[in-house]
């Protein structure tokens, strides 16, 4: 994936500007900043829910695995895009069983109808559903789980149609404690799986950020302000300056923390 001078205006004003980012097969990649950063509209970006604005003048180039946006079929990117999202709940209907919810995604829907589905189909779903941590819910309603529960559902029917990329936008966003460390434990485990998709963390948390990640950008005002190796960008300076806040940053254990100085 590869962006470069991309910007994106609504109504005349920028909300992305002269942004530059690439991401390399076998990176994961964690997306840090305040409100108001850009976060939102770089996630919209890369699933086509948005698109590069054109600027005179300048040479821009937006590719995500040889799809130039813009100029893409949005079925076919959202086959090698996949996207988790709190957001995403509503659009799910709540009284669809879990299995059911991550079956019916291959064929682009939400409710599963009269398709046929093969033993690997069946089988996948519920390795997902195991891997998560969630297979005993198969059979549950959506609309009876918890919230920690629902996170990890929409994830894993993310994950079902075997994305190359895969962005979870503040997938702890709403979560307790306990359900936010089951989430992250599932996520260490995809992570380290080589067959696993690449995955991008939108988050405003560096406590949200499980093992496995390799590298991260810091956005303010629009733009991407750094990135790189995640351990040349969670340090006092870079986080502080992102922030705009005085901060120590540091790590335990393969996780990370950060607080005011």
């Amino acid at each position: 994936m590869h962006l470069e001078n991309v910007d994106v205006r609504r109504g005349g004003k920028p909300i992305l500007t002269a942004v530059d980012w690439t991401v390399n097969p076998g990176e994961n990649w964690v997306i840090l900043g305040p409100n108001g950063a850009g976060k939102t509209t770089l996630v919209k970006l890369l699933t086509g829910r948005v698109f590069p604005s054109y600027t005179p003048g300048r040479e821009s180039t937006a590719h995500i695995l040889g799809y130039r946006l813009g100029r893409v079929d949005l079925s076919e990117l959202r086959t090698v895009v996949g996207m988790s999202s709190a957001g995403e709940e509503q659009f799910l209907p709540h009284d669809e069983k879990v299995f059911d919810l991550l079956l019916s995604t291959l064929y682009g829907k939400t409710v599963r109808g009269r398709e046929e589905y093969e033993d690997e189909d069946q089988s996948r779903a519920s390795d997902l559903l195991h891997i998560f941590g969630i297979g005993q819910l198969a059979e549950r309603r959506f609309a009876t789980l918890s919230e920690g529960e629902r996170q990890r559902v929409q994830i894993a029917r993310a994950l079902m149609a075997d994305p190359q990329i895969l962005i979870l936008d503040e997938p702890t966003a709403g979560l307790d404690m306990g359900a936010r460390e089951l989430l992250m434990i599932a996520l260490e485990e995809i992570a380290r799986d080589r067959r696993a998709p690449a995955l991008i963390l939108v988050t405003h948390h560096v406590e949200e950020i499980p093992r496995g990640f390799t590298h991260a950008a810091v956005m303010n005002a629009g733009s991407i302000v750094s990135a790189g190796p995640i351990e040349d960008i969670l340090v006092d300076d870079v986080i502080s300056s992102g922030f705009g806040l005085p901060l120590v940053v540091g790590s335990d254990h393969g996780r990370w923390w950060a607080r005011a100085e």
